[in-house]
């Protein structure tokens, strides 16, 4: 069952308590089946959803080679990590549809947003401020190994991979972008979809993923690498993969928000 059955109309919800459930190692594997259900029972809408996404990052990769930035690629692959708990929304809306007994339309995948613009935002603007971080990081860290100029790019990934200092380089950036990268997810594992089902602030909202990931730390961080790795075989693919694979993710996520959070309105329950 949805946790929208608990939602209350009291948008600032003072006396809301938010439960955390414990779960087992197996829970991944069930949020990805059960999020490869819901691209099956809505195929179209998440496949054309999953689309979009595709071609606006061959949109952005095809931009980067036009305006000689070709460079800033791979930092811009990597804090794909951080936005996306964003791209998910829409396949939260699909999710919801199917709960609901309706059959999804992309006006539930484009149109998730709606009701909670205020909170969604403010937790886009703190995944924004680690993207940001991630690529300052990654700026500095190019210009140490590079210089201020533009690399050549017929040697700069060859020298990536073949020297030490390549190599240095690539260990200390993915250290560093890992970190930031799991901060980021456990702000946000849960938080969009609990926030787009109840009517809470967006600090309640990151307290549920932060308790959720504290509890739970062990299939969470199992969650995060499957996560993570999905979505580097889905740029593997030339992004086309990303058109299956960001919207069966979405869907295990709004699943994993389901079996993780229980948000319970004293209040509401009196009357």
């Amino acid at each position: 069952m949805s946790a929208a059955a608990t939602k209350s109309s009291d948008k600032s919800a003072p006396n809301v308590r938010i439960s955390i459930r414990p779960i087992g190692m197996d829970k991944p594997r069930a949020w990805l089946a059960a999020g490869f259900e819901d691209f099956r029972r809505a195929t179209a809408v998440s496949l054309a959803y999953g689309m979009f996404w595709v071609g606006l990052s061959i949109a952005v990769t095809a931009g980067a080679f036009t305006l000689g930035l070709w460079h800033w690629l791979l930092p811009l692959i990597a804090g794909f990590m951080f936005i996306g708990p964003l791209v998910a929304v829409g396949s939260y809306g699909i999710s919801r549809a199917l709960e609901a007994g309706r059959d999804p339309t992309l006006g539930d995948a484009f149109g998730a947003w709606k009701g909670h613009v205020g909170s969604l935002a403010m937790m886009g603007v703190m995944m924004m401020i680690f993207f940001l971080a991630w690529i300052r990081i990654a700026t500095l860290l190019f210009a140490l190994f590079f210089g201020l100029g533009a690399p050549d790019p017929a040697t700069v990934y060859v020298t990536l991979l073949t020297t030490v200092e390549g190599l240095g380089m690539l260990v200390v950036g993915t250290g560093i972008g890992a970190v930031l990268a799991f901060g980021a997810f456990t702000i946000s594992v849960v938080a969009i979809p609990t926030l787009m089902d109840q009517d809470l602030t967006f600090m309640e909202g990151i307290e549920a993923s932060i308790r959720s990931v504290g509890k739970n730390f062990r299939p969470m961080l199992l969650w995060a690498v499957i996560l993570t790795a999905c979505v580097l075989v889905g740029v593997a693919t030339f992004y086309i993969g990303l058109a299956l694979i960001l919207p069966v993710l979405g869907h295990a996520s709004w699943h994993a928000y389901e079996d993780l959070v229980r948000i319970e309105h004293p209040e509401a329950a009196k009357d």
